[in-house]
């Protein structure tokens, strides 16, 4: 797709039903992302998201997923070692049914990377702002600024690649910056925050289904439209069941 220049549509999906309908619409590629552990668990990060997690929400994807390729994330401190990155990738193909794994990338996962790769296991690295680093970098902000930065970054994107990285995730990241990153590299680069340069884009399936709770980030769009809102719906039915118009006869058993 990246080569044929055809944009690559990403999404976040953690249950057989979602998975189901953004299946059908055409979506590319679905995450069984670490941000579970805010939007379906209620945590105020992804820090407390665990192996057994991540697998088990595999499985509610993969059970319902036939064409979409299907990414598992490794949780936080699921991969400190080579040995750890290599048992813990293989639960997520093996338990989860994975069909590529991501990881929070630097310098530091090169060598992990170059392990995941060479064993046969695909690779999405993850640069820019890396939500399990959120307390060393200070908070939830954009990556790569400055010169020095985005030197930085750029160079990470080449050591990735040589590693063996089958797809980079670039997330709010400066959008020349991406744009940079994206033509330089072969593999496929997927922008979140990133600008529209990079080959594909992805957005948690909350936020793009207008049910964020709390706060939007910049780079997220609604795309509930002038359809019926989810918000909209749930409202109408907390209304209906306190006054009494839910359930009617037709949704009752004699």
């Amino acid at each position: 797709m990246k080569q044929a220049g055809d944009k690559i549509v990403c999404l976040t999906a953690y249950d057989a039903t979602f998975t189901a309908v953004i299946e059908a619409a055409g979506v590319d590629v679905i995450l069984v992302g670490d941000s579970l552990g805010m939007v379906i668990q209620g945590h105020d990060s992804t820090l407390p998201v665990t192996m057994e997690d991540v697998i088990y929400h595999l499985r509610c994807v993969t059970r319902t997923s036939h064409s979409s390729l299907v990414i598992g994330d490794m949780p936080f401190m699921s991969y400190a070692t080579v040995e750890q990155a290599i048992t813990n990738a293989a639960r997520l193909m093996q338990e989860g049914g994975a069909q590529m794994v991501k990881l929070e990338g630097s310098d530091t996962q090169v060598e992990i990377v170059h392990a995941l790769a060479s064993r046969g296991l695909p690779v999405c690295a993850h640069l820019g702002l890396q939500p399990q680093a959120v307390h060393k970098i200070g908070g939830y902000h954009v990556q790569g600024r400055g010169e020095d930065a985005a030197l930085k970054m750029m160079q990470q994107s080449n050591s990735l690649e040589e590693a063996g990285a089958d797809i980079l995730l670039l997330e709010c990241v400066p959008e020349a910056l991406a744009k940079a990153i994206t033509e330089a590299v072969d593999i496929p680069v997927i922008g979140i925050g990133a600008g529209g340069d990079c080959d594909g884009q992805i957005l948690v399936l909350q936020d793009a289904i207008g049910l964020t709770a709390g706060h939007v980030p910049k780079f997220v769009n609604d795309f509930s439209g002038q359809q019926i809102h989810p918000k909209a719906a749930i409202a109408a039915y907390v209304a209906a069941v306190r006054d009494g118009s839910f359930p009617r006869k037709e949704h009752t058993f004699s």
